[in-house]
C-alpha cells in the first residue's frame, strides 16, 4: 500500500465530506491514440494501450499516477492556520503548527476554505503579545485588520494539515464522454451545479451527464476533445 497526495478543489472536498462524491477523473498523459484498445495487467495496475489502425501500429504502457486499488490518497486542499478567534463555533478545525508565544500562549488552528471564509481580526498594540479581537475598538487604539484574509494554496499543504484520506477501490481507463449517468452522480456533478449561478444552477434538476460536462469545461477541460481519462473510484477513510 502506498500513499500519495491529490489536489482537490473546494466543491470536490465538500462533496466528499457530504458523501456525494466517490469518483474522480484525470486526463491520461501522454495522450494515447484516440483509437487505442486498452488491456489491464494484474501487475501493479499497468495498462497496455495499442492500435492497429492506420499505417503504423502503435503501442504503449501507462500506469495510473494516483496508484492502484488499495493505495491511499491524502487530499490537499486550500487551507490556513488562524488565530482561534477566527474559528466560528461549530466549524471544523484541528491543531496547527503556528501560534503566539505567551503569556498566555496561543495555538493556531488549521481551517479549510471549502468550509467557508474566515473573519479578520483586529489588533491592539503591545508587542510582543498584542491583544486581538473580532471587532475594532478605536477608542482603545484598536487598529485595522492584523491578518488580512488570505489562504494557502492546496499545493503547499503539508501532510500534517490533511483532514481527508481516501482509499482507492478501482482504477480504469475510458474516454471522457463514455461516462454513465451513474458515474456522473458519483462525480457529484449535480452538487456542483447547485452551487453555481443560473443558468448552470438549473442543470441540477436535469441530466447528470450534462451537469458533468459543464463541470469539466469549467475547470479548463475540453469535453468535446473527449480525451482518455483515468477513472478513480474511492472511499473516504474514517
Amino acid at each position: 500500500m502506498r500513499e500519495r497526495p491529490i489536489r482537490l478543489k473546494a466543491h470536490e472536498v465538500r462533496a466528499i465530506l457530504s458523501g456525494a462524491k466517490s469518483q474522480t477523473r484525470h486526463v491520461v498523459k501522454p495522450a494515447p491514440d484516440a483509437r487505442a484498445d486498452w488491456m489491464r495487467s494484474d501487475v501493479n495496475s499497468v495498462w497496455h494501450a495499442g492500435t492497429t489502425a492506420g499505417e503504423v501500429p502503435g503501442f504503449g504502457i501507462w500506469q495510473c499516477p494516483f496508484g492502484q486499488p488499495g493505495d491511499r490518497l491524502w487530499v490537499r486542499e486550500t487551507w490556513q492556520q488562524v488565530h482561534p478567534l477566527q474559528v466560528a463555533a461549530g466549524r471544523y478545525s484541528h491543531e496547527g503548527r503556528a501560534g503566539i508565544p505567551g503569556p498566555p500562549p496561543v495555538s493556531y488552528r488549521t481551517i479549510y476554505r471549502a468550509d467557508g471564509e474566515f473573519p479578520p481580526i483586529y489588533m491592539l498594540g503591545g508587542e510582543p503579545w498584542p491583544y486581538r479581537s473580532l471587532t475594532p475598538f478605536e477608542r482603545n487604539g484598536m487598529q485595522s485588520f492584523v491578518d488580512d484574509p488570505w489562504w494557502n494554496p492546496s499545493v503547499h499543504m503539508p501532510r500534517w494539515a490533511c483532514r481527508l484520506v481516501l482509499e482507492i477501490t478501482d482504477v480504469r481507463v475510458e474516454r471522457l464522454q463514455a461516462i454513465s449517468e451513474v458515474d456522473a452522480l458519483a462525480e457529484a456533478a449535480m452538487e456542483w451545479a447547485g452551487e453555481q449561478d443560473t443558468p448552470i444552477r438549473d442543470l441540477n434538476t436535469g441530466d447528470e451527464r450534462i451537469a458533468f460536462k459543464a463541470l469539466w469545461n469549467s475547470t479548463g477541460g475540453n469535453w468535446d476533445a473527449n480525451p482518455w481519462v483515468w477513472v478513480i473510484s474511492f472511499r473516504r477513510l474514517p
